[in-house]
């Protein structure tokens, strides 16, 4: 695998971004300790995996052992920077949806040997990576085949008490939520939809969002989604995450 650091210039955010992206190698004869997980094709399948709250780009990589996971499935795996926007066009900030659901995508597959199929396109993350991934997942379902959330931001609207300023920053003084950025109004709206990706939701029994992941549970499960939804005993931790995000990459390629 190769750990590539892009620098590129966003147009819908008007500046520099960095992007780390994991990549694979056609051969890693000789590499200790790794074994060749090339699955290559017309292009490397792909995954963008989004950081939570009080992270950025880097944190996957820190707090996970995701390139060792990712060498087994010989998957390509993204990793933009999306401040504290909940992958959200912000009213008093950046376009931060325009840029990762649909620019981002364009620009690497003109750079890189990345599939152009849709069934070679994921989308995760944690907590708030994990809202953005579902979101994302739900409305960009042309682009993406496979939504995934770990211990996501099911409720949105929770986050009025716990975050006001940034989610006034987001939506306004009001914050005033529209049906596109909330999850439950979202899933409902996207049901008849001929495209709608699988959902994965992963989340732990002691973890501060597990009401409100019960609550977008019991939501799908009254829709028509391939869904597939998991708990155990766990928190807020990377500890849980690190496991989860295996359990991810065996959902989206074993189905895949």
């Amino acid at each position: 695998m190769a750990l590539l650091e892009l620098n590129i210039f966003s147009e819908a955010l008007g500046m520099q971004q960095q992007v780390y992206v994991i990549m694979p190698q056609k051969s890693t004869k000789g590499e200790i300790g790794i074994e060749n997980g090339e699955k290559q094709g017309d292009g490397y399948k792909c995954l963008f995996l989004l950081h939570g709250l009080s992270d950025n780009h880097t944190i996957w990589l820190r707090r996970t052992s995701v390139e060792r996971y990712a060498q087994e499935y010989g998957i390509c795996v993204v990793m933009p920077f999306a401040d504290r926007s909940f992958y959200t066009n912000m009213k008093y900030g950046g376009k931060y949806y325009t840029y990762i659901a649909k620019e981002l995508p364009s620009i690497l597959m003109q750079m890189l040997h990345i599939s152009p199929k849709r069934e070679d396109h994921y989308i995760a993350g944690l907590s708030m990576g994990g809202y953005g991934a579902l979101k994302i997942g739900l409305r960009e379902c042309e682009t993406f085949c496979a939504a995934a959330g770990l211990s996501a931001v099911a409720d949105i609207g929770w986050c009025k008490n716990r975050f006001p300023d940034d989610l006034k920053s987001i939506f306004g003084e009001d914050i005033v939520i529209p049906p596109e950025d909330d999850l439950f109004a979202l899933a409902e709206m996207q049901d008849s939809h001929p495209l709608k990706p699988r959902i994965y939701m992963g989340i732990g029994t002691e973890d501060v969002l597990y009401e409100g992941n019960l609550r977008l549970k019991a939501k799908f499960e009254t829709l028509h989604y391939d869904y597939t939804y998991r708990e155990s005993k766990g928190a807020h931790t990377w500890a849980f995450w690190d496991e989860y995000i295996q359990y991810v990459l065996e959902w989206l390629l074993q189905k895949a």
